[in-house]
């Protein structure tokens, strides 16, 4: 297969309520989306980059700049035997994960339009459902925070993630626990605290946590070893993870026992895969982070926890808990019983609602071979 022409858009999507991490507070959701084009089909590939680089190193500005000079050539040129084979071609070009990404995910996507598959049975998964569970962000305060989680337990989530930094932390994990004392619970820190912090990160230890998510530095492994010897609740890597190699440097150094799988963050899915494949292989379970992410995102998220080691339930949850009105007909939804459909139609088996694509994009370039 050779592509014949590919094209990126900015988008503009309003969050219904802000989300508030320990780096950040998101009002409007900015992204690009990459559309890949060959044989009269196209395919989708939604980039996790923001306007800032306070997450990870890139933006929409750098992936554009690296889309349009590097990677739409190389790209091009490919004669495609397999969406895998953009990983290696890609190597030359280092880091750059979330642009790499948006374009393999949109090749990806479109040769599974073009095999008339779902892109669960592309990758290798399987059918059915996914479970859901839901991340939430920091509340104004600790009441807030605790009816917010009510409000997702009413709605059927398996599993709830909150928000943590230094200052906001013990007594808010405490307030959780007193009100629900078997939900399963896990925290997440986006890199607020560093090894000087073990002790008070160890006070969470009496709570009962599935795990502590990315307590420290965004490319650091060392001292989260460092650290999980410390405590009793299992550490999860997410920033640290870049692809297959850093999850088996972080594993042998004992630096987590739960990986966060990001297909943005890892460069595509052939790394989402790599580093699935590497986790289930020792035994380490694996989960799916969002990144608010429409429903082009979020679809193509659900296709990817198909696969076996997605053991955990990941953060892939219903459209309307962010957007008035998505960019997929149907929108993504949760059932009550806290699980996903998995799409059977090809590719990621929603139709996209082109109207709402425009409406929302304010830049468009495109490339052709």
């Amino acid at each position: 297969m050779k592509l014949e022409r590919i094209e990126v858009r900015r988008l503009t999507l309003p969050l219904q309520t802000p989300f508030e991490t320990s780096f950040s507070r998101t009002e409007v959701k900015q992204f690009l989306l990459v559309s890949a084009s060959a044989d009269g089909v196209t395919g989708l590939g939604e980039c996790v980059a923001d306007v800032d680089p306070f997450y990870l190193p890139e933006t929409n500005e750098t992936v554009l700049h690296v889309l349009r000079d590097f990677l739409a050539p190389i790209a091009l040129g490919l004669e495609i035997a397999h969406p895998r084979d953009l990983l290696p071609a890609f190597a030359r070009v280092r880091g750059h994960q979330m642009a790499k990404a948006a374009l393999e995910m949109a090749v990806f996507e479109l040769w599974a339009r073009r095999e008339r598959e779902p892109l669960w049975r592309v990758l290798g998964g399987r059918s059915g459902e996914i479970q859901s569970g839901v991340s939430i962000g920091l509340q104004r305060d600790d009441a807030a925070l605790v009816e917010s989680v009510a409000r997702e337990v009413a709605a059927g989530y398996r599993r709830v993630k909150i928000k943590i930094k230094p200052g906001r932390d013990r007594a808010l994990v405490e307030a959780v626990r007193e009100r629900f004392p078997e939900l399963p619970l896990m925290v997440d820190a986006n890199c607020a605290y560093t090894l000087a912090d073990a002790e008070r990160l160890a006070e969470l230890d009496r709570f009962s946590l599935m795990m502590i998510e990315q307590p420290l530095g965004w490319d650091d492994i060392v001292d989260h070893a460092a650290l999980s010897k410390r405590l009793r609740t299992a550490i999860c890597l997410d920033e640290s993870i870049h692809g297959e190699d850093d999850a088996r440097r972080a594993l042998e150094l004992g630096a987590c026992r739960i990986v966060n799988v990001k297909v943005g963050r890892v460069g595509g899915f052939a790394g989402a895969l790599a580093v699935h494949d590497l986790c289930r292989a020792r035994g380490v379970p694996v989960w799916c982070g969002g990144m608010l992410e429409s429903g082009i995102g979020r679809l193509a998220n659900v296709h990817l926890q198909t696969l076996p080691g997605f053991v955990l339930p990941g953060d892939t949850s219903a459209s309307a808990r962010y957007f008035e009105e998505d960019l997929v007909d149907p929108p993504v939804v949760v059932t009550p019983r806290g699980t996903i459909a998995v799409p059977e139609r090809p590719g990621i088996g929603h139709d996209v609602v082109w109207s709402r694509v425009e409406r929302a994009t304010d830049f468009r370039e495109d490339w052709r071979a």
